[in-house]
């Protein structure tokens, strides 16, 4: 009953995330949901711009703090072991929702491409970052990262094996295409307002912040075969060292 338990929530935790990342697609894309980057009734640009930063500063604390692994040696005494990953997914979701939900719009505009050639390549390049995230997952084990095969092994009593260093696919050019696919994403937009543009740089902030964090973590994991990787292959940008 425990391990169908663990099942049961595992499920329940990949689906709230699931239903939380397509809202905030059509959120970031100003989109048919009823709440998006930039509805809503305005308050004080001050008092929004203070709201806004604190939420993404939120969701990066809890995203950055929880996948580290001393925090998972501390959490893991609270939280059984096979749950933990699906935990640490569902508290993920959460801190997104609140932000999806307290978001507070900003009017005025950054930029308002009128070109529609341009127009068209930012639109496709919205779809295009959302799909080079999506697939990311999948290169790397998609049920492996939102903790569904923890619970499935659980369930099955099968060991769970750890990861080893891999390079499959897009990670072959880019050492973090799941996070270029979130940067393509937020900056791809024919008409950038300053809401907009708060989500955006804000997210960029956490993701190069969170980004150093992980990469130490993955040199203290894989030591020299992450070290050479980091020497040979680009951080984003293709062909492009960093």
């Amino acid at each position: 009953m425990k391990r169908f338990s663990a099942f049961i929530y595992g499920i329940i935790s990949y689906l709230i995330f699931f239903g939380t990342f397509i809202y905030l697609i059509l959120f970031t894309g100003d989109m048919i949901v009823p709440k998006t980057v930039n509805s809503g009734l305005e308050n004080h640009w001050g008092e929004a711009l203070m709201i806004n930063l604190g939420l993404i500063i939120l969701f990066g604390l809890q995203h950055t703090v929880m996948a580290r692994k001393s925090f998972k040696n501390r959490w893991t005494n609270v939280v059984a072991k096979p749950i933990e990953r699906s935990t640490y997914v569902l508290f993920s979701s959460f801190a997104l929702i609140l932000l999806l939900w307290l978001w507070q719009p900003i009017t005025g505009t950054i930029w308002q491409v009128e070109a529609t050639w341009l127009t068209v390549i930012l639109q496709w390049g919205f779809w295009l970052g959302w799909l080079v995230l999506f697939l990311s997952t999948w290169m790397i084990d998609h049920f492996n990262l939102f903790g569904l095969k923890q619970v499935w092994n659980y369930l099955r009593n099968n060991e769970q094996n750890s990861p080893e260093f891999m390079e499959p696919g897009f990670y072959k050019y880019v050492r973090h295409p799941l996070m270029l696919g979130f940067l393509i994403a937020f900056w791809s937009t024919p008409h950038m307002t300053v809401s907009h543009f708060v989500l955006s740089a804000g997210m960029t902030l956490y993701i190069f912040v969170g980004v150093y964090f992980e990469e130490k973590a993955m040199i203290r994991r894989f030591g020299d075969d992450y070290q050479n990787y980091k020497e040979r292959v680009p951080k984003f940008i293709p062909f492009l060292k960093s």
